[in-house]
């Protein structure tokens, strides 16, 4: 039913009147039904009414939400945060226009330290576990925390190859070692207790210790050159070069035990950032900037909604949050519960109005302000460029999504094809998707990349591309607009064409070429895409056929066939784990009788005998 802007909004007025003053979270609807904002209040009636009341005052974005609200549903909740808990799922489930959100559910990293084990590990993890093992972070991304345990392992020499030790202790030495990047623990010259210690050492550095590692370590720099080692003095001396360039990169901004995480926000007409410092131990060690369009809602609820779901993905909640964003007594205590929630003991919310922590959320939003404006200079460069592209192909609109396909095979098996998805001119690896041939026979490109395109379409409730761009030419294209000419699906197809050099050189529908090599912005795009679609494509191949021959190997024992070799690499965790594994463990696997086991054992101890003479087992 079509009502006059004033029937809207009274119609809204009334039924917002209606609701009960309890907790609950309200959903707001366009005139298609579709969700286009989730909220949550601890009384509904004041909440969604107030979106309905003085609405010539409220804020530039409530009002374009008021705008487009035709109607809007409820539910109730018994509290405020079983409300805060049912909004971000909600959230989550239908990404609503107005809502701020994170872009994907990835879980932060953290570096992991087995301090007691015999012979510690250090190694990046997803999960915090009470497992008796040190954690540090977590990390803002997985680039963030290997680039730490990189530094780390470098500067103590710590190993970062495969062997398991004390087990290949005696073995020997790798490069590393020769180079002396490595304390060589596989040399059998290094104690237990020695490499422990060498452990501590590095626990007291992530842990914020840095004066005192740097202290250690020039002293025994120094002893070295007065002993006239100089190797082992040039050693020490790019350990501390090292550690003093990571160091240089975490501010110290409080005490030693100071943890805490620092938020500010900044706003401007082109959209919002949200950045936050991670402080532990007294020292910046990471931070993250969050960037929302200009029509995205920050207020004090969206904030509190936001947090809670990022600190449900981040798992470790610190024991004092603090921000410069205009928290009331209400939204502070709101936040304290959410967060102590997800810690289980209380978290303090500090707002301040002056002082060093004032200073500190001045910082956080300088950040946030330079990478909003990277961000959207970085945007405006790839609008112009995909208007530009939109115009040489002769589009209908400008192709904000583009899905790129690829196939690759070796030879007639694994024959894989690819889809890398690009939103704005930039990947979207949460679109990408590999297609294995379940009809296709043989090496046959065109029928592959028909078939894999046809079973994209077949998800309807994925939103068609703007344009569809193949590896390949006229052929390729001609095929795949056939395909969609008999689904009745109008998406406009090119061809990416390659030059003798299998560099980029044009585009292609069935007839034409449109040449882009004097596009620089154009042709760095499409170079991009190509590449990144082959790359993805060739790299999926690879490992079904590193699965496939992973699964022939041990086919080759009498006796285990494709089904109980499948669940041994599965339960033992790949070759290296079947061939480690005890023979009471092989024997207590179901289905593994003494003579596979007899069989197994033959098998990897030929496979030793190959790898003596120069063959290695992958």
């Amino acid at each position: 039913m079509n009502r006059t802007e004033n029937e809207r909004i009274s119609y809204l007025r009334e039924k917002a009147a209606s609701l009960p003053l309890s907790p609950g979270v309200y959903l707001m609807k366009d005139a298609g039904g579709t969700i286009i904002y989730v909220g949550k209040s601890s009384a509904l009636k004041n909440r969604v009414s107030s979106y309905f009341t003085d609405i010539a005052h409220h804020n530039v974005k409530t009002f374009r939400l008021v705008q487009n609200i035709a109607d809007f549903d409820y539910m109730l909740t018994g509290t405020e945060m079983e409300a805060l808990a049912l909004e971000n799922r909600l959230i989550k489930l239908h990404s609503p226009k107005f809502n701020i959100k994170l872009k994907d559910a990835k879980s932060y990293p953290y570096i992991k330290l087995t301090l007691k084990d015999e012979y510690p590990r250090i190694s990046v993890v997803r999960k915090r576990l009470d497992d008796g093992a040190k954690y540090f972070g977590p990390y803002s991304g997985t680039g963030v925390a290997y680039g730490i345990l990189n530094t780390v392992r470098g500067a103590f020499g710590i190993p970062d190859c495969r062997r398991s030790f004390p087990k290949d202790i005696g073995t020997r030495p790798c490069l590393n070692y020769e180079l002396k990047k490595c304390c060589g623990l596989c040399t059998g010259n290094v104690s237990a207790e020695s490499y422990r210690a060498l452990f501590r050492e590095v626990s007291a550095f992530l842990g914020g210790s840095f004066s005192a590692v740097r202290r250690e370590l020039t002293e025994a720099m120094e002893s070295a050159s007065e002993n006239l080692m100089f190797e082992n003095a040039a050693v020490y001396r790019d350990r501390l070069a090292s550690l003093d360039r990571l160091w240089e990169k975490q501010r110290v901004v409080g005490a030693p035990d100071d943890e805490r995480d620092v938020l500010s926000v900044h706003y401007e007409e082109k959209g919002t950032c949200i950045g936050i410092f991670y402080v532990r131990n007294g020292s910046v060690t990471d931070s993250e900037c969050f960037a929302f369009g200009a029509d995205r809602i920050i207020d004090q609820e969206a904030l509190i909604s936001f947090l809670y779901g990022l600190y449900t993905v981040r798992e470790y909640v610190p024991p004092e949050f603090v921000t410069d964003f205009p928290l009331d007594g209400e939204g502070q205590k709101m936040l304290s519960a959410a967060l102590s929630e997800k810690a289980g003991r209380t978290v303090r919310i500090r707002v301040p109005e002056k002082g060093k922590l004032r200073s500190l959320c001045d910082v956080v939003r300088s950040n946030a302000e330079e990478y909003l404006k990277k961000k959207n200079a970085s945007y405006e460069r790839n609008e112009n460029t995909l208007v530009r592209l939109a115009s040489l192909l002769g589009l209908e609109v400008v192709p904000e999504t583009i899905e790129a396909y690829d196939v690759s095979n070796y030879g007639n098996e694994n024959i894989t094809a690819g889809k890398v998805l690009y939103r704005g001119g930039k990947p979207d690896k949460s679109g990408y998707r590999t297609y294995k041939m379940r009809l296709t026979e043989g090496q046959d490109d065109y029928s592959s990349m028909k078939e894999a395109i046809a079973r994209r379409l077949a998800h309807r409730e994925d939103e068609y591309p703007d344009l569809i761009l193949l590896d390949g030419g006229t052929g390729h294209v001609s095929v795949i607009r056939q395909l969609l000419s008999g689904l009745g699906v109008h998406i406009p197809v090119f061809g990416m064409v390659k030059d003798e050099f299998h560099k980029t050189r044009e585009l292609t529908d069935d007839c034409n070429y449109i040449s882009i090599a004097h596009e620089q912005p154009v042709f760095l795009l499409v170079y991009g895409i190509q590449e990144e679609v082959h790359r993805y494509t060739v790299s999926r191949m690879s490992g079904s056929k590193r699965k496939t021959l992973r699964h022939s190997v041990l086919e080759e024992i009498r006796g285990i066939g494709p089904s109980k070799a499948k669940k041994l690499l599965s339960r033992f965790g790949g070759l290296r784990g079947v061939a480690s594994a005890t023979d009471g463990e092989l024997s207590a696997f179901p289905g593994v009788i003494s003579a596979d086991v007899a069989g197994i054992r033959e098998f990897f101890y030929r496979e030793k005998e190959r790898d003596k003479n120069g063959r290695r087992t992958k």
